[in-house]
């Protein structure tokens, strides 16, 4: 390990950082032991936490409510994934981390910023990404055509009026052609989140849209998800079965909870958080899900099952992104959507079979967001105008 004097030389040591950022047992023992064989710099260690718990949050565009609701959203996250008992000293220096998740990103680049920049050489493998045009999110209903600068949250009520209100506070009112399917199309770099009439809450992600009626019939409720990826939390009625439809299969709902990504670049697949559903694609048999399983559509008819953290495949919701030894090409392709960005793969063959393990918290900021990547696969990004370059690290 490197010399350390004052806080500030492990606010630069990128090894004290991933140990805020993504502790497991292998760091936990390396610096528990650092820390018994060095006592005197226990101090200085704690003053390092705290600078990042109190200045890094005045950095932050959240407000201290935000920052403690996505902070409590990862807690709870952490607490229903984890089997494991720890030791009284461990739990309380991963909450110290856990907190450090949200506030180590939003400051990392204060003490990183001062790095030697990315050198790019010729023939060197190399991932260019292109920051994209933002697009407004529309909502359309009948002939009409509502557009959104703006992230938006719409509710519906049971008589069919919709309230959307804007990520800067603006809200208005409208009614939405009844009998009549509306549709809420959120382009890449925007998220919306809808409460539909029966009072089920939808989240929808970047590149989505969502065809919908403003009130359902007497008899089921029907909603279509075109492309993209929803999270959905659906309102029990033993009287009116829940579908929702994508292009490939139908998933019947039971009263639950479940994560739907039917993107044009990825496989469909559905998560189950909690209850039950069936898949059924077209004159095929239908195949239930249990809690925690992944059903990934195989383009015959089929579905490829697994057990899987569900936590994970719905992060993107609560404002972070959770990732276990994910390629890196998955990973840039989250990035893509969430920022309206658009990466190059050509020369990249090594740099693909990198895996990133740990969480990313989606800050307005994109360079935090891609300095947290760097540190999570071990490459250097540089940043030029409307351009990003990715390469490797210098070992």
């Amino acid at each position: 390990m490197p010399k350390y004097i004052h806080y500030t030389d492990f606010l630069k040591d990128k090894k004290f950082i991933l140990w805020q950022l993504t502790p497991d047992e292998e760091l936990n023992a390396q610096w528990l032991s650092f820390i018994d064989k060095n006592p005197h710099l226990s101090k200085e260690i704690q003053q390092a936490i705290d600078y990042l718990k109190t200045s890094g949050l005045n950095k932050s565009t959240l407000s201290e409510a935000e920052s403690v609701r996505l902070l409590s959203k990862i807690l709870s996250t952490i607490e229903s994934s984890s089997k494991k008992r720890r030791i009284r000293r461990i739990i309380q220096l991963s909450v110290a981390s856990c907190a450090a998740v949200v506030l180590v990103i939003i400051g990392l680049n204060l003490f990183l910023s001062h790095e030697k920049q990315l050198e790019i050489t010729p023939n060197q493998e190399l991932i260019v990404g292109n920051l994209l045009n933002n697009e407004d999110i529309q909502l359309i209903t009948g002939e009409e055509s509502l557009s959104f600068q703006n992230d938006v949250q719409v509710e519906f009520d049971e008589g069919g009026k919709a309230k959307i209100i804007q990520s800067n506070n603006e809200e208005k009112t409208v009614e939405l052609a009844k009998g009549k399917q509306n549709t809420l199309i959120v382009p890449y770099g925007k998220r919306s989140t809808l409460t539909l009439s029966d009072g089920s809450k939808v989240w929808l992600n970047s590149g989505s849209v969502l065809e919908f009626p403003a009130q359902f019939s007497d008899k089921n409720r029907e909603i279509h998800l075109a492309s993209g990826e929803m999270y959905i939390e659906v309102a029990p009625d033993k009287h009116k079965p829940f579908h929702v439809r994508t292009s490939d299969f139908n998933v019947k709902v039971y009263g639950t909870k479940f994560n739907v990504s039917a993107y044009a670049d990825s496989s469909p697949s559905v998560v189950l958080v909690e209850g039950k559903v069936s898949l059924q694609p077209e004159n095929k048999q239908e195949t239930f899900l249990s809690p925690s399983e992944q059903a990934v559509y195989s383009g015959n008819g089929t579905f490829n099952t697994q057990k899987v953290d569900p936590y994970q495949f719905i992060s993107w919701k609560n404002g972070y992104l959770e990732f276990n030894k994910t390629p890196m090409t998955e990973v840039l392709k989250q990035i893509e959507r969430y920022y309206n960005l658009s990466f190059n793969f050509d020369n990249d063959v090594n740099l693909l079979k990198r895996t990133c393990t740990g969480k990313i918290y989606l800050s307005e900021n994109l360079d935090n967001v891609m300095t947290t990547v760097g540190l999570l696969s071990s490459t250097k990004y540089i940043k030029d105008n409307n351009q990003i370059f990715i390469t490797n690290e210098s070992n």
